[in-house]
């Protein structure tokens, strides 16, 4: 009887916690407030941002022989994936946004 008490608040306490997320799924990009929508998109350029100076730092570091040829090169594609998908999502704000 104790664990059924114990499930049934656990997933009312997940339920409580997601609903923000379940919220944000159902409209996605949907934007009330512009400023939001600013603050993503600076978040998105400035995670961009991070991601080109990881770029450039892991050739710097295959370039002084602190990473082999073989690191570099699974370093580098992980980080320009991650870099072409944090691009995708500025796209994907840029043509949500109503003056884009």
């Amino acid at each position: 009887m104790s664990y059924l008490v114990l499930l049934l608040l656990l997933v009312g306490v997940v339920w409580l916690v997601s609903g923000p997320l379940r919220k944000a799924a159902r409209t996605p990009g949907a934007y009330a407030d512009p400023a939001l929508e600013s603050m993503e998109r600076l978040d998105l350029e400035a995670a961009r941002d991070a991601k080109y100076r990881e770029i450039r730092d892991a050739e710097l570091d295959h370039e002084t022989g602190k990473l082999s040829d073989d690191d570099f090169a699974a370093i580098d594609s992980t980080l320009r994936s991650e870099a072409i998908e944090l691009l995708h999502e500025l796209d994907a704000l840029e043509d949500q946004s109503p003056a884009g």
